[in-house]
């Protein structure tokens, strides 16, 4: 039995998100050709995800002293804590499934505090001699993007850091099996948004069957 991590970062419903469409599309029919793996969602805009802040470098430096998890302040303690719950609930899924729309040419600033949650050294990555080593092998990671542009080719293409962000970072941290579905152009494009998303869908459903 494998765990899935189901990852959305979307403050908008279903009805309203093409990447959240197609990302249930894929998880139903992933349950379906998988019905004794357990999926984990983790909808990021109800979750706290602590910010990389003042307490949380307070936190760590403490405790890297030698100080006691008690001797912290109570926000100190409380981001730190969470921040550890979240990473070794990263560390512990076989597979992940992360969901976003195209922001200002990156992923939402949910997903970024979340992704600097689960990047940590000596966690989930290690530095050596010859430079960082990723430690969550055999796993894999999905993405499924919307934006409203053409970002895949053309003048657009070197704007598109999210896609590219959480691909980098899942290979930064050992997880080299890595696949995307692109829903774009919709936003440029109103007249095809159906078809935009018929065949998202159905790539959807294909890799699925797979992943």
């Amino acid at each position: 039995m494998a765990e899935v991590l189901y990852i959305t970062a979307n403050p908008k419903s279903v009805e309203e998100s093409l990447s959240l469409a197609v990302g249930e599309e894929f998880i139903q029919t992933y349950r379906e050709a998988n019905p004794n793996d357990e999926v984990i969602r983790l909808n990021l805009y109800d979750y706290d995800i602590p910010y990389i802040d003042t307490d949380v470098f307070n936190g760590w430096g403490k405790l890297q002293q030698g100080q006691a998890y008690e001797e912290l302040s109570l926000d100190e303690q409380d981001k730190v804590r969470r921040i550890n719950v979240l990473t070794e609930q990263f560390k512990k899924a076989d597979k992940y499934v992360f969901v976003t729309p195209l922001w200002n040419f990156g992923v939402p600033p949910k997903m970024k505090a979340y992704i600097d949650t689960i990047s940590i050294a000596g966690s989930t990555f290690k530095y050596t001699e010859n430079g960082p080593v990723g430690l969550l092998e055999n796993k894999k990671a999905l993405h499924i993007q919307a934006r409203g542009g053409i970002y895949s080719e053309g003048p657009a293409a070197e704007l598109e850091m999210g896609d590219r962000y959480i691909k980098a970072v899942m290979g930064f941290l050992g997880v080299d099996d890595y696949n995307s579905i692109i829903i774009e152009g919709h936003a440029m494009m109103p007249d095809k948004t159906d078809e935009i998303k018929a065949e998202a869908m159905d790539k959807a459903k294909t890799i699925a069957q797979t992943f």
